[in-house]
């Protein structure tokens, strides 16, 4: 197999062991009909050297057998909410290579607890520490966080699942390289979380053939009561970290969705 190198300089402590237990751990799910995971062969302080991926269009085929093969890695569950990758003790992180923030692991027991205070007022203090958010955004983030187990509904209930963590389009690749096209994960921020996370994610920035991706999911195990009214909820994290990485327009965005669930 050929090999990509993920390199930066001065990444931050555990970058990329993180990222490369990340996907070994991930990858221990395609022995249970989890999706393909790109192979990891070795990291360090400065880099991670992973295989290298031809590729591909997606087919609608493809994409239904991508959703069942989601589901089936999120079955393979977690210790707990926040729990890091299996054999990693450092910081987490999610965001870009070139920024990435640091994301709390810990031992919460229920979804609601492990998002607001594990993900969402986190990542919204760090905006309001680089000022690109401000009070007011964290005390309307903490109205979202108390009401929290109500905004879940039936999905607060839910188990820590094994996700992705960063599961934006351009995380899930397409290869035809085994004779068939299929998907293939890259560049997780991989922990115990929610189910819905991964697939709000997957909504927020587009996705090809998203509705057969959700018709495999559902086929593999179908989600709670009100999931399509959930994705505001859980996006609402990954545009608080938008916020953070790129100020802009993604910060009247995160307001807006903060209202929105409010009403």
């Amino acid at each position: 197999m050929a090999t990509y190198r993920k390199s930066r300089r001065w990444a931050p402590a555990g970058f990329f062991e993180c990222e490369g237990r990340g996907l070994r751990w991930l990858g221990e799910a395609m022995e249970h009909g989890g999706p393909r995971v790109v192979d990891v062969y070795d990291w360090g302080d400065d880099y991670l050297d992973i295989e290298r991926v031809d590729a591909s269009s997606p087919t609608p085929k493809a994409a239904y057998e991508f959703g069942a093969a989601l589901a089936h890695m999120h079955d393979m569950g977690a210790p707990c909410f926040g729990a890091p990758p299996a054999g990693y003790t450092g910081t987490c992180y999610f965001g870009p290579l070139q920024d990435p923030a640091p994301m709390d692991t810990g031992e919460w027991t229920d979804a609601a607890t492990y998002y607001g205070q594990g993900r969402l007022l986190p990542m919204v203090r760090l905006g309001v520490q680089r000022r690109e958010l401000d009070q007011r955004d964290l005390d309307m983030t903490q109205e979202v966080v108390d009401a929290l187990p109500e905004l879940m509904g039936p999905a607060a209930a839910d188990k820590p699942a094994r996700i992705h963590g960063d599961l934006w389009g351009g995380n899930v690749m397409w290869t035809g390289d085994e004779g068939q096209t299929q998907a293939v994960l890259i560049d997780p921020a991989a922990h115990g979380g929610h189910r819905e996370e991964d697939l709000a994610m997957l909504h927020l920035f587009g996705m090809s053939y998203l509705d057969r991706i959700m018709e495999g999911y559902q086929s593999a195990h179908p989600l709670k009561k009100g999931f399509e009214a959930r994705y505001t909820l859980w996006q609402l994290y990954p545009i608080a970290g938008h916020c953070v990485f790129f100020g802009g327009g993604y910060v009247s965005q995160f307001r807006a969705m903060c209202r929105s669930l409010l009403r």
